[in-house]
């Protein structure tokens, strides 16, 4: 079994804190095993009989009645009747759909429509569940729509959202064990679903190809009743392959041009990256002013949740290491609830004809957690004078103590250069400096 001691952790921590748990993340990253095996296994582990753990599957044609929120909410509290402590668990809570207030339809379950305000709501079902003082609520999802900012201001301090990525590299590491460097070489072409980490070598790349055609591009379609179109998929590459670039939806639209020989409007484009974002596919990094301390500009870098799905896109053919290497160490970042941004500054330099220009300068990320801040450079190689030269150039003009690390895809210890700044292998970085 993979250990997902963090998540669990999480949810013994907020166990019977009378507030319902809220579990999200991509779809097949193990968010219901987490859930029904090995949360599950620690209740009854710890003397939690197996019946007075309630689990609702939404994705199960047999609990389609309980898609109506309320009779979800009517089914959950018929079982947990009396005095006895309950732990509920609801799988793929987005399928809930919202139907209109009974009390203006005659008590009839009618489906609302999307401009309809009166309406009950998932929402609504989670926090009623959540004041039966005998149950301990626990719900997942697989959609960012389902804590939209709107969402949020309705739960505000009545829940607490876990959100589930894929395996990090020391959970992918903790499982594999073995050689430290083929496990990173196996990760960064893979990556950390857990269904793909248990397969065979062999089985990895169909698996994870198929992912997009039969879970998500469905989910997406289904969900944002989308024609099903080449644009979706083609969409979908450009970003694989652009992976680390800062991009826009108009520079997109150019790729796009240029790539398939027709046009897509950008208000397109921003649709379908929201509809990836939403399904927790993709992420954004955007640009932040290192000088101004600010987040500025449309521009900004998508990196995929699991470098493996990035990977399957383009048939994993593996064409820039470096590419894969800064994915793998957002990713990272990320999981350890840093908060990260492209940096970004301007100078005034001369050019070539000795008139003074103003150039735009970057770092692949500024990250911050409480008092911790780095800078940090991703390479797959400094040994060339020439690259090492261009990753270290944004660091020699920043007069600032921030820390400056640049990673690099070597078997490198912890160490500093002759300008103070930390070289280090990624190895190291990922199992043991962040």
């Amino acid at each position: 079994m993979i250990e997902r001691k963090k998540y669990l952790d999480l949810l013994i921590n907020n166990r019977d804190n009378g507030i319902p748990k809220i579990i999200t993340g991509i779809r097949r990253c193990g968010k219901s095993y987490l859930l029904k095996e090995i949360f599950k296994g620690y209740l009854t582990e710890n003397g939690v009989p197996e019946e007075n753990i309630l689990i609702v599957e939404l994705d199960d044609d047999r609990n389609a009645a309980y898609r109506d929120p309320v009779y979800l909410g009517e089914h959950v509290r018929s079982y947990c009747k009396g005095k006895s402590k309950y732990t509920v668990i609801i799988d793929e809570i987005q399928m809930v759909y919202p139907i209109l207030n009974l009390n203006l339809t005659g008590g009839r379950h009618i489906p609302a429509k999307k401009d309809d305000t009166v309406i009950i709501t998932f929402v609504d079902v989670i926090l009623g569940l959540s004041r039966e003082k005998n149950i301990d609520l626990y719900v997942t999802g697989s959609n960012s729509k389902m804590l939209s900012s709107d969402i949020v201001t309705q739960f505000r301090d009545k829940a607490v959202e876990i959100h589930v990525s894929p395996l990090s590299f020391r959970e992918f590491f903790e499982y594999r064990g073995g050689s430290e460097t083929e496990a990173l070489y196996e990760y960064m072409q893979y990556g950390g679903m857990p269904l793909a980490v248990l397969k065979k070598e062999e089985d990895r790349k169909e698996y994870l190809k198929g992912l997009f055609e039969t879970t998500y591009f469905k989910d997406i379609i289904e969900k944002n009743k989308l024609r099903k179109s080449s644009s979706l998929d083609e969409l979908c590459n450009i970003i694989s392959t652009s992976t680390g670039e800062l991009m826009n939806a108009e520079k997109i639209a150019n790729t796009y041009r240029s790539v398939k020989h027709e046009k897509m409007d950008t208000q397109t484009i921003d649709k379908y990256i929201g509809c990836f974002m939403d399904a927790f596919i993709i992420r954004e990094a955007r640009r932040y002013d290192l000088k101004g301390r600010s987040e500025i500009g449309a521009l900004r870098k998508y990196y995929f949740t699991d470098i493996g799905l990035r990977n399957a896109r383009l048939n994993f053919a593996f064409p820039d290491e470096g590419q894969i290497l800064e994915n793998v160490v957002y990713n990272e970042l990320v999981y350890h609830k840093y908060s990260v941004n492209v940096g970004s500054f301007d100078s005034i330099e001369k050019n070539k004809a000795g008139t003074s220009v103003r150039k735009t300068n970057e770092i692949d990320f500024f990250a911050r957690k409480d008092i911790r801040q780095y800078y940090i450079q991703v390479a797959a190689d400094i040994s060339n004078a020439e690259t090492k030269a261009r990753e270290l150039r944004p660091y020699l003009m920043l007069n600032d103590q921030i820390k400056k690390i640049i990673v690099v895809n070597k078997p490198v210890k912890e160490c500093l250069d002759e300008n103070g700044f930390t070289i280090i292998g990624a190895i190291d970085f990922l199992l043991r400096f962040i």
